[in-house]
């Protein structure tokens, strides 16, 4: 068997399987069967007995029999509960979901091995959806042997191709193999970290023979899937930026220094002068600019954009700076309008809501290039929209847009425009090492003079008459408040407070014509939005009852109070940015975090994160260590996510050791065409034989 066969000719597979193997898991030839690792693995010399359960901290391995199998409550909360007992006492093992395969699988008065994370309710432990085997084929003994774990799917479970299933087939494949498994690392890095063999590696990661030799194997792999990254990203970045032509940017003229010098409507922070002289350094010298500006909530990103593209315009060029959502693209347009309106400069906003005659307008003076500035969404990236001369494309919030907009945008110009893109959410090193490894990072790490920090308290349901107390006494000092809430119509799945219940119960507190509120949320119409936004903005409502649309695009310094409710279903991203929407006044601010009493042990650790810290970065590396980085990014369309063994929030010394060998191996061999480096560019060129071509789209 070679690995580029057909999977369905590994014995055990077979058609049926083959095609659920390549609906659910994308594994197409036996090759890729080993490159699907186990994600843990169970000693199978550990035993615990039922009586001994004691946390439900550690998961266990008992070993017992089924002796009643019973199904429980009606319709939705339907669930099948299972009696099973060793010889020191009897649990219950439950399922929700699955019922009906673990039913099947269940024999009463057979020994079964069970593993599972005992859950503790009402005093007693219970086992949630735990894998179970008959005790013959799972392989108990008294050594010390490691049981791989695997990733499947109720669908192959369906089929046989259980974790246990799975398993057999690896074997098979490893057994059966009649050709070596290549070697991707050049000697030098082997040697460099005593790294052992892929073949070996890959064989110990599915059949570890100990402990040792399972560690060894899971280090090398994960440095392997990290450097190959790396090495793709750092040869793209030698490319940009000393071999990519670009506009040169060749003075600072009289827009840029009228307006620094006149019109600049605060003094900059001396990391926006950091980051300012960043940039004219990148768009002076001839090459390809790709930035990346990170800042947290508030820091003034907006304002460096700004000047990049008065820079750009001083030396002849068009700006275009592109927004994920409408109401952040008007927000844009309308600040940055009204800060260069002595200019001279003509700014104007394109969005899918730009009446048709307007919209022609637009396009025919973008093309003969009478404007300066363009705002607008992913309706800058269609065809019709052509410059006469574009020079830098500012994206905000990149991890919004898909490549495939983002290229659209770079072939609007005879050169790829230099590309400045910002993003609010702060990204923790590792994240940004691997997602922006070809970016040039800066970050504006300090607020502009005389904010406050925001004062952050978690407070429970048993406190609101407390809460509501407090927003009367702001609102008495002409302050205005924000209520998010999570869902816009009750849930019967989820027992959280939705918004229409919650406005009505505000409504009541603070009533007319004493207090006015308006009420925000996806599913209006856009003109009522508009008219509930505009209220609040000039002051004439003094609480804004809103979902979380308002996360974005509302600046309002007069506002005060940030109070999220069911704050526990928010993640810690979205709440650090919805506490971003007050603190924009010189008056103390408040963010107040709502739950009820029974929390996780994750939704505790977020809580208290936000009331210890104000500090996006080190909000990110906690929701990093949460979540994983895919949720965190929502960017899995880039193929850099799609991690098979590597961790980024534990797996940081990997990463940084895999990105400076791959800096010293482009700096010494730029085209990987030494002979000792064949190994590293024939796999970068079987990784990338399936991929469109957007390595160079920033």
């Amino acid at each position: 068997m070679r690995l580029t066969d057909d999977i369905s000719f590994l014995k055990g597979v077979g058609p049926q399987r083959a095609e659920a193997l390549q609906k659910e898991l994308a594994i197409f030839t036996p090759g890729q069967l080993l490159l699907h690792y186990p994600f843990r693995y169970i000693d199978k010399s550990q035993i615990t007995k039922i009586k001994d359960i004691q946390s439900d901290q550690t998961p266990v391995q008992i070993i017992g029999q089924f002796n009643v199998v019973r199904e429980v409550g009606e319709a939705r909360a339907k669930r099948l509960v299972a009696s099973f007992s060793d010889d020191t006492g009897t649990i219950d093992l439950v399922w929700f979901k699955g019922a009906k395969w673990a039913k099947a699988a269940i024999q009463l008065n057979k020994t079964f091995v069970v593993y599972g994370k005992p859950t503790e309710f009402k005093g007693k432990y219970n086992i949630p959806h735990p894998e179970m085997e008959q005790y013959e084929t799972a392989g108990v003994v008294s050594g010390n042997e490691l049981k791989p774990v695997y990733r499947t799917t109720e669908k192959l479970s369906s089929k046989g191709l259980s974790s246990n299933g799975i398993a057999k087939l690896t074997r098979t494949a490893l057994d059966e193999l009649k050709e070596p498994i290549l070697e991707n690392l050049s000697a030098v890095v082997l040697d460099r970290f005593k790294l052992p063999s892929r073949q070996e590696s890959i064989r110990q990661i599915h059949l570890p023979s100990n402990a040792t030799a399972l560690e060894a194997a899971r280090r090398r792999l994960k440095f392997e899937e990290l450097f190959f990254i790396q090495l793709q990203l750092v040869k793209q970045k030698l490319l940009q930026t000393k071999m990519e032509r670009g506009f040169v940017f060749e003075k600072v003229g009289d827009i840029f220094n009228e307006f620094y010098s006149k019109h600049l409507p605060f003094e900059l922070t001396n990391a926006q002068k950091r980051v300012i002289k960043e940039i004219r350094a990148d768009v002076g010298r001839g090459y390809h600019m790709n930035r990346l500006i990170q800042g947290d909530v508030g820091s003034g990103k907006t304002i460096v954009a700004l000047l990049s593209a008065i820079l750009a315009i001083d030396n002849g060029y068009q700006t275009c700076l592109m927004a994920p959502t409408e109401i952040l693209a008007i927000q844009h347009f309308q600040s940055i309008s009204t800060l260069v309106a002595p200019l001279g400069l003509k700014v104007v906003l394109l969005t899918g809501s730009t009446p048709k005659s307007e919209r022609r307008i637009i396009l025919e003076s973008l093309a003969q290039g009478s404007i300066h500035l363009i705002i607008g969404t992913h309706a800058l990236i269609e065809p019709t929209v052509q410059f006469q001369k574009l020079g830098l494309a500012i994206i905000d919030e990149q991890h919004r847009f898909g490549v495939a907009q983002r290229a659209a945008l770079w072939k609007k110009a005879t050169l790829p425009p230099h590309v400045l893109v910002m993003t609010a959410t702060p990204i923790p090193r590792t994240l940004a090492m691997t997602l922006y490894g070809d970016l040039d990072n800066s970050i504006i790490d300090e607020l502009p003079p005389g904010r406050k920090p925001i004062q952050t308290l978690h407070k429970t349901d048993a406190h609101r008459i407390e809460v509501f107390g407090f927003i009367e006494k702001e609102i008495a000092k002409g302050r205005q408040v924000y209520i998010v809430y999570p869902l816009i119509e009750e849930s019967e799945a989820m027992d959280y407070k939705d918004l229409q219940d919650g406005y009505e119960s505000i409504s009541r507190r603070f009533p007319l014509p004493d207090y006015r509120i308006s009420i925000v949320h996806g599913q209006m119409k856009q003109e009522s939005r508009d008219y509930e936004m505009e209220q609040f903005v000039k002051g004439k409502t003094q609480i804004m009852v809103a979902t979380t649309v308002i996360e974005v695009g509302v600046n309002i310094p007069n506002a005060s109070v940030m109070i999220i409710e069911s704050a526990e279903r928010f993640g810690l991203s979205q709440l650090h940015q919805l506490r971003g929407r007050v603190g924009r006044g010189a008056d103390q601010s408040y963010c107040i975090l709502m739950t009820g009493h029974k929390l996780s042990s994750d939704a505790r650790t977020r809580l208290q994160t936000m009331v210890e810290t104000n500090d996006g970065f080190k909000i990110a590396e906690v929701d990093l260590e949460l979540r994983g980085p895919g949720d965190l990014s929502g960017t899995q369309q880039s193929g850099l996510m799609n991690l098979r063994i590597a961790d980024l929030a534990r797996d940081q010394k990997i990463l940084s050791a895999a990105r400076e060998m791959a800096l010293e191996i482009i700096d010494q061999d730029p085209t990987l065409s030494n002979p000792e480096n064949k190994p590293l560019s024939d796999h970068l060129q079987l990784i990338s034989q399936h991929k469109s071509d957007w390595s160079r789209i920033s």
